[in-house]
């Protein structure tokens, strides 16, 4: 007599909601650096700081460069995101 012993595989699966493009770009329009935390932290801290030298250096004026730098690098980071999780 032999002993069969039935195996049985168990598959994990992992859910994970896709962030939305739209989100990224109404929040890092209002809120510059602050709202790419919904996207990206690293990102968020980078530009937090580059802002801040800007506003500083320039008195304001060169932050019309670095704040559309941030709506594009959040939508860039959200769409990586959305990638790897499918």
């Amino acid at each position: 007599m032999t002993d069969q012993t039935n195996q049985v595989t168990r598959e994990k699966i992992i859910v994970l909601n896709q962030k939305s493009v739209g989100v990224t770009i109404i929040l890092t329009f209002l809120f510059g650096p602050l709202g790419m935390l919904y996207s990206t932290v690293l990102g968020a801290v980078v530009m937090f700081f580059i802002n801040v030298l800007a506003l500083f250096f320039t008195a304001g004026k060169g932050l019309i460069f670095t704040w559309p730098i941030c709506i594009v690098w959040g939508v860039v980071a959200t769409n990586n995101y959305n990638k790897t999780i499918q």
